[in-house]
């Protein structure tokens, strides 16, 4: 059965979409076979991994009009594609009608879960109902944590939506980790942000911090994922290193009593 984790956080330029998209690649590489789910109306996600990613959308599947294992673009070895556009924006809407609104993405999942070993889902920078049924079809989220000015800003908001989620309806939502992101090693704001995210949140925020790193931005410009634009970038290892850790903590089980729950 696939381990399946949302990428989520409401406040935009965080690194959300660079963390699920290069992740998910990541993985692949290390022989996981993974599928990146675009819940992102913006569709940076099926942009960044390919420039011929108007075959599959997001949207018919999670209306239940098409299954999910039939709509999925194959990327690369190990890895593929379930692509949204902006006829997403609309389930919002048509959800908010629906008795069982948070559970449409749990149900589309069922088609794949034997599928893959890793699903990786990039939300909205927002907490309404996409991100909603990514959290209520996980097992795990991840948290993308930009190291500037404001980092800790909306994360208390985030976790307490998370909270909810698995008080009413996914009682296996579990923080898998925070990841911190647009490390700049020259900048003392970096450092100072990084020391207080790693004190108050201890175990889980992973050793791994993603560096700002001008070939990740430019990566997704040209519709590829950071080891298909340059693989001995800082940014392609960092994403490898995480990619490691979260193999890791999957062996492990992720045992409770080791990385203490703040759910």
């Amino acid at each position: 059965m696939a381990q399946i984790i949302s990428v989520a956080n409401q406040k935009g330029g965080v690194g959300k979409t660079t963390t699920a998209l290069n992740l998910s690649h990541a993985l692949a590489i290390k022989a996981k076979k993974t599928l990146l789910l675009d819940m992102d109306p913006q569709a940076s996600s099926s942009s960044g991994l390919s420039a011929d990613f108007k075959s599959a959308f997001m949207y018919p599947v999670l209306m239940g009009i098409k299954n999910m294992s039939s709509s999925c673009l194959n990327i690369a070895t190990n890895l593929d594609l379930l692509a949204t556009d902006m006829h997403l924006s609309g389930a919002e809407m048509e959800l908010a009608s629906q008795e069982d609104k948070a559970f449409f993405l749990q149900k589309a999942l069922q088609d794949v879960m034997t599928k893959y070993d890793i699903i990786i889902i990039d939300t909205p920078p927002s907490l309404g109902l996409l991100t909603l049924n990514a959290l209520v079809g996980s097992r795990y989220f991840i948290v993308p944590l930009q190291c500037e000015y404001y980092a800790l800003e909306g994360l208390g908001l985030l976790l307490q939506t998370a909270k909810e989620t698995k008080e009413r309806w996914n009682p296996t939502l579990d923080l898998l980790g925070i990841v911190l992101t647009l490390f700049d090693s020259r900048n003392r704001i970096s450092h100072q942000v990084a020391e207080e995210v790693r004190r108050h949140f201890g175990l889980k925020v992973f050793q791994t911090q993603i560096p700002r790193n001008v070939r990740l931005s430019e990566a997704p410009s040209f519709s590829k994922s950071i080891f298909d634009y340059d693989a001995c970038s800082s940014g392609a290892k960092a994403y490898e290193q995480l990619a490691e850790e979260v193999l890791r903590l999957f062996g492990q089980k992720i045992q409770p009593e080791t990385r203490e729950a703040t759910l």
